[in-house]
């Protein structure tokens, strides 16, 4: 990705917000919001192990997200294309309840067995301007 059009990008994610975040079911596609993490450049998402998503995701690990952007008067979008990998390790999930208090609220402790951290590696995407008309596309590798 151009590192201008990147920067712009990257430049509308806070810390959490919420995504319409996509997987495949069996039969077809099942979308649903979430808190999407944004931290040190990295993307994730804290969800129970039962979770449907998390089934999905264990038989194809390709998804889509749609953050809705807008200044008030105006909307746009970020659509991201990537898949997932489920972390396993302790620390990062303790350091990332320990940043985003709320996880703890679902997940007493960062080796809860119903707690699973998920990361996503955006592939690509692509991004309306806010008050505009023309979606740019954009790869990250």
């Amino acid at each position: 990705m151009l590192e201008k059009l990147k920067k712009e990008v990257w430049s509308h994610f806070k810390q959490t917000q919420v995504v319409y975040f996509a997987t495949t079911g069996k039969r077809r596609p099942r979308v649903r919001p979430v808190t999407l993490i944004h931290l040190d450049e990295k993307f994730y998402i804290a969800t129970g192990t039962k979770d449907a998503k998390v089934r999905q995701i264990r038989n194809n690990k390709n998804i889509e997200f749609c953050y809705p952007i807008t200044d008030g008067k105006n909307s746009g979008y970020i659509r991201g294309v990537g898949s997932v990998i489920v972390i396993k390790d302790i620390p990062l999930k303790k350091k990332i309840m320990e940043i985003i208090p709320f996880i703890k609220k679902f997940f007493p402790k960062a080796d809860d067995p119903n707690f699973t951290l998920l990361e996503i590696k955006i592939r690509g995407g692509q991004y309306l301007k806010i008050g505009e008309l023309k979606v740019e596309k954009f790869k990250t590798t």
